[in-house]
Protein backbone atom coordinates (compact mmCIF):
# COMPACT_ATOMS: atom_id res chain seq x y z
CA UNK A 1 0.00 0.00 0.00
CA UNK A 2 1.25 3.53 -1.14
CA UNK A 3 1.75 6.25 1.60
CA UNK A 4 -0.86 7.99 0.27
CA UNK A 5 -3.34 4.93 0.39
CA UNK A 6 -2.43 4.40 3.54
CA UNK A 7 -2.80 7.95 5.50
CA UNK A 8 -6.26 7.81 3.08
CA UNK A 9 -7.11 4.53 4.76
CA UNK A 10 -6.32 5.66 8.19
CA UNK A 11 -8.09 9.29 7.73
CA UNK A 12 -11.40 6.85 6.64
CA UNK A 13 -10.63 4.94 9.76
CA UNK A 14 -10.75 8.03 12.09
CA UNK A 15 -13.83 9.57 10.21
CA UNK A 16 -15.62 5.86 10.74
CA UNK A 17 -14.64 6.01 14.84
CA UNK A 18 -16.18 9.19 14.88
CA UNK A 19 -19.36 8.65 13.52
CA UNK A 20 -19.68 5.50 15.61
CA UNK A 21 -18.51 2.38 12.87
CA UNK A 22 -16.53 -0.14 14.66
CA UNK A 23 -16.01 1.62 17.99
CA UNK A 24 -16.71 -0.13 20.95
CA UNK A 25 -18.55 1.25 24.10
CA UNK A 26 -18.60 -0.56 27.27
CA UNK A 27 -21.68 0.64 29.42
CA UNK A 28 -21.09 -0.09 33.23
CA UNK A 29 -24.55 0.51 34.82
CA UNK A 30 -26.58 -1.44 37.79
CA UNK A 31 -29.50 -0.52 36.25
CA UNK A 32 -30.70 -3.07 34.16
CA UNK A 33 -33.24 -1.03 32.23
CA UNK A 34 -30.77 2.36 31.93
CA UNK A 35 -28.71 0.17 30.71
CA UNK A 36 -30.48 -1.84 27.98
CA UNK A 37 -32.04 1.60 26.99
CA UNK A 38 -28.33 2.53 26.57
CA UNK A 39 -27.02 -0.30 24.29
CA UNK A 40 -29.75 0.17 22.12
CA UNK A 41 -29.33 4.01 21.98
CA UNK A 42 -25.56 3.70 21.36
CA UNK A 43 -26.11 0.66 18.80
CA UNK A 44 -28.64 3.00 16.85
CA UNK A 45 -25.98 5.64 16.77
CA UNK A 46 -23.79 2.64 15.15
CA UNK A 47 -21.71 1.83 18.03
CA UNK A 48 -20.68 -1.76 19.07
CA UNK A 49 -21.36 -2.49 22.62
CA UNK A 50 -20.84 -4.33 25.16
CA UNK A 51 -22.41 -4.05 28.84
CA UNK A 52 -21.42 -4.83 32.76
CA UNK A 53 -23.67 -4.42 35.63
CA UNK A 54 -21.38 -3.96 38.51
CA UNK A 55 -17.48 -2.72 39.19
CA UNK A 56 -15.85 -6.27 39.21
CA UNK A 57 -17.33 -7.46 35.71
CA UNK A 58 -16.62 -4.13 34.28
CA UNK A 59 -13.11 -4.64 34.75
CA UNK A 60 -12.79 -8.11 33.36
CA UNK A 61 -15.02 -6.91 30.40
CA UNK A 62 -12.54 -3.76 30.19
CA UNK A 63 -9.50 -6.28 29.74
CA UNK A 64 -11.05 -8.49 27.69
CA UNK A 65 -12.97 -6.41 25.42
CA UNK A 66 -10.50 -3.60 24.80
CA UNK A 67 -13.21 -0.85 23.99
CA UNK A 68 -12.36 2.33 22.52
CA UNK A 69 -14.28 3.95 25.26
CA UNK A 70 -16.22 3.28 28.66
CA UNK A 71 -19.78 4.77 29.82
CA UNK A 72 -19.62 4.64 33.79
CA UNK A 73 -22.14 4.56 36.48
CA UNK A 74 -20.57 6.34 39.91
CA UNK A 75 -22.95 4.32 42.02
CA UNK A 76 -22.35 0.91 41.50
CA UNK A 77 -22.11 -2.63 43.31
CA UNK A 78 -18.69 -4.35 44.43
CA UNK A 79 -16.83 -1.45 43.30
CA UNK A 80 -18.02 2.09 42.39
CA UNK A 81 -17.47 4.06 39.57
CA UNK A 82 -14.41 6.27 40.61
CA UNK A 83 -12.58 3.05 41.98
CA UNK A 84 -12.80 1.24 38.16
CA UNK A 85 -12.48 4.40 36.85
CA UNK A 86 -8.86 4.85 39.18
CA UNK A 87 -8.21 0.89 38.12
CA UNK A 88 -8.52 1.55 34.31
CA UNK A 89 -6.61 4.90 34.36
CA UNK A 90 -3.81 2.99 35.94
CA UNK A 91 -3.08 0.66 32.98
CA UNK A 92 -5.24 2.39 29.88
CA UNK A 93 -6.06 6.05 28.29
CA UNK A 94 -9.06 5.00 26.95
CA UNK A 95 -11.69 7.97 27.20
CA UNK A 96 -14.34 7.24 30.36
CA UNK A 97 -17.24 9.59 30.50
CA UNK A 98 -18.87 9.06 33.75
CA UNK A 99 -22.87 8.89 34.71
CA UNK A 100 -24.05 10.56 38.07
CA UNK A 101 -27.03 11.53 39.66
CA UNK A 102 -25.67 14.51 40.96
CA UNK A 103 -24.31 17.54 39.60
CA UNK A 104 -22.81 19.32 42.62
CA UNK A 105 -18.94 20.69 42.30
CA UNK A 106 -17.67 17.94 44.57
CA UNK A 107 -18.22 15.41 42.67
CA UNK A 108 -17.19 16.90 39.45
CA UNK A 109 -13.76 17.51 41.13
CA UNK A 110 -13.69 13.85 42.37
CA UNK A 111 -14.71 12.53 39.39
CA UNK A 112 -12.01 14.39 37.08
CA UNK A 113 -9.29 13.08 39.54
CA UNK A 114 -9.90 9.60 39.33
CA UNK A 115 -9.35 10.31 35.72
CA UNK A 116 -12.87 10.94 33.93
CA UNK A 117 -12.67 12.61 30.78
CA UNK A 118 -16.61 13.89 30.74
CA UNK A 119 -19.74 13.12 32.97
CA UNK A 120 -23.12 13.45 32.16
CA UNK A 121 -25.95 13.85 34.75
CA UNK A 122 -29.16 11.68 34.73
CA UNK A 123 -31.06 11.57 33.86
CA UNK A 124 -30.09 12.42 30.36
CA UNK A 125 -31.11 12.71 26.78
CA UNK A 126 -29.77 10.10 24.05
CA UNK A 127 -28.45 12.50 21.86
CA UNK A 128 -26.87 14.45 24.55
CA UNK A 129 -25.10 10.85 25.55
CA UNK A 130 -24.19 10.04 22.06
CA UNK A 131 -22.87 13.89 21.18
CA UNK A 132 -20.45 13.91 24.37
CA UNK A 133 -19.20 10.21 23.64
CA UNK A 134 -18.02 11.66 19.65
CA UNK A 135 -16.45 13.99 21.33
CA UNK A 136 -14.62 11.89 23.38
CA UNK A 137 -13.22 9.82 20.54
CA UNK A 138 -12.71 12.68 18.45
CA UNK A 139 -10.37 14.00 21.08
CA UNK A 140 -8.78 10.87 20.99
CA UNK A 141 -7.56 10.50 18.04
CA UNK A 142 -6.27 14.78 17.25
CA UNK A 143 -3.07 14.35 19.42
CA UNK A 144 -0.11 14.67 17.13
CA UNK A 145 2.06 11.29 17.95
CA UNK A 146 5.35 13.41 17.11
CA UNK A 147 5.33 16.57 19.25
CA UNK A 148 6.93 17.66 22.28
CA UNK A 149 6.45 20.58 23.62
CA UNK A 150 8.11 22.70 26.37
CA UNK A 151 6.41 25.24 28.83
CA UNK A 152 9.14 26.51 31.38
CA UNK A 153 10.36 23.23 33.23
CA UNK A 154 7.86 21.33 31.99
CA UNK A 155 8.16 18.75 29.48
CA UNK A 156 5.35 18.00 27.18
CA UNK A 157 5.52 14.51 25.85
CA UNK A 158 2.62 14.01 23.65
CA UNK A 159 3.40 10.15 21.82
CA UNK A 160 3.68 8.75 25.35
CA UNK A 161 0.83 11.25 26.87
CA UNK A 162 3.82 12.29 29.82
CA UNK A 163 4.72 15.60 31.82
CA UNK A 164 7.84 15.90 33.45
CA UNK A 165 9.38 18.71 35.17
CA UNK A 166 13.08 17.87 36.33
CA UNK A 167 12.95 14.55 35.23
CA UNK A 168 10.35 13.71 37.69
CA UNK A 169 6.88 12.65 35.70
CA UNK A 170 3.36 14.44 37.42
CA UNK A 171 0.70 12.62 37.17
CA UNK A 172 -2.05 14.50 35.08
CA UNK A 173 -5.13 12.98 34.50
CA UNK A 174 -6.12 12.98 30.87
CA UNK A 175 -8.67 15.90 30.92
CA UNK A 176 -5.81 17.59 32.62
CA UNK A 177 -3.04 16.57 30.47
CA UNK A 178 -5.39 17.91 26.76
CA UNK A 179 -6.08 21.20 29.15
CA UNK A 180 -2.22 21.80 29.79
CA UNK A 181 -1.32 20.88 26.17
CA UNK A 182 -4.07 23.34 24.32
CA UNK A 183 -2.69 25.99 26.45
CA UNK A 184 1.13 25.31 26.19
CA UNK A 185 0.81 25.36 22.43
CA UNK A 186 -0.10 28.66 22.61
CA UNK A 187 1.74 30.95 25.48
CA UNK A 188 0.98 33.92 26.53
CA UNK A 189 -2.65 33.36 24.13
CA UNK A 190 -5.91 34.34 27.07
CA UNK A 191 -8.36 31.27 26.35
CA UNK A 192 -11.68 32.10 27.58
CA UNK A 193 -13.52 29.22 29.46
CA UNK A 194 -15.99 28.68 26.48
CA UNK A 195 -13.44 28.18 23.70
CA UNK A 196 -11.89 25.87 26.51
CA UNK A 197 -14.69 24.06 26.57
CA UNK A 198 -15.30 23.44 23.03
CA UNK A 199 -11.00 22.51 22.15
CA UNK A 200 -10.57 20.24 25.26
CA UNK A 201 -13.99 18.79 26.13
CA UNK A 202 -15.17 19.30 22.42
CA UNK A 203 -18.52 21.37 22.98
CA UNK A 204 -20.38 24.12 24.54
CA UNK A 205 -21.61 23.71 28.67
CA UNK A 206 -24.15 26.40 27.63
CA UNK A 207 -22.70 28.93 29.98
CA UNK A 208 -21.63 26.17 32.87
CA UNK A 209 -17.65 26.60 33.44
CA UNK A 210 -17.23 24.29 36.31
CA UNK A 211 -15.02 21.98 34.16
CA UNK A 212 -12.69 24.55 32.99
CA UNK A 213 -12.29 26.17 36.48
CA UNK A 214 -11.94 22.63 38.38
CA UNK A 215 -9.39 21.26 35.98
CA UNK A 216 -7.32 24.34 35.76
CA UNK A 217 -7.60 23.89 39.61
CA UNK A 218 -6.40 20.76 39.76
CA UNK A 219 -3.84 21.49 37.29
CA UNK A 220 -1.89 24.28 39.13
CA UNK A 221 -2.39 21.74 42.12
CA UNK A 222 -0.06 19.41 40.57
CA UNK A 223 1.99 22.30 38.82
CA UNK A 224 2.07 24.21 42.02
CA UNK A 225 3.86 21.14 44.10
CA UNK A 226 7.05 22.05 42.65
CA UNK A 227 6.90 26.16 42.50
CA UNK A 228 5.67 26.66 39.28
CA UNK A 229 2.24 28.22 39.82
CA UNK A 230 2.54 30.99 37.38
CA UNK A 231 2.75 28.82 34.62
CA UNK A 232 -0.89 28.90 34.38
CA UNK A 233 -2.03 32.38 34.49
CA UNK A 234 -6.05 34.19 35.48
CA UNK A 235 -7.50 36.57 33.12
CA UNK A 236 -9.59 38.44 35.34
CA UNK A 237 -12.57 39.08 33.63
CA UNK A 238 -12.06 36.74 30.55
CA UNK A 239 -10.27 33.08 31.19
CA UNK A 240 -6.40 31.54 31.24
CA UNK A 241 -3.09 31.69 29.39
CA UNK A 242 0.13 29.88 29.58
CA UNK A 243 2.74 32.10 31.08
CA UNK A 244 5.68 32.25 28.49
Amino acid sequence: MSRENAEDASSAARSGILKGVDATILIVEDDRSIREITKLGLQDAGFTVQTAADGDEALIRFRHDQPDLVVLDVMLPKRDGLEVCRAIRAESSVPVVMLTARSDAIDVVVGLESGADDYVTKPFEMPVLVARIRAALRRAQLLDPAETLTLGPLRIDVPGHRVTMNDEELGLTPTEFRLLLELARRPGQVFTREVLLDRVWGYSYLGDSRLVDVAIQRLRAKIGTHGSPELIETVRGVGYRAGR
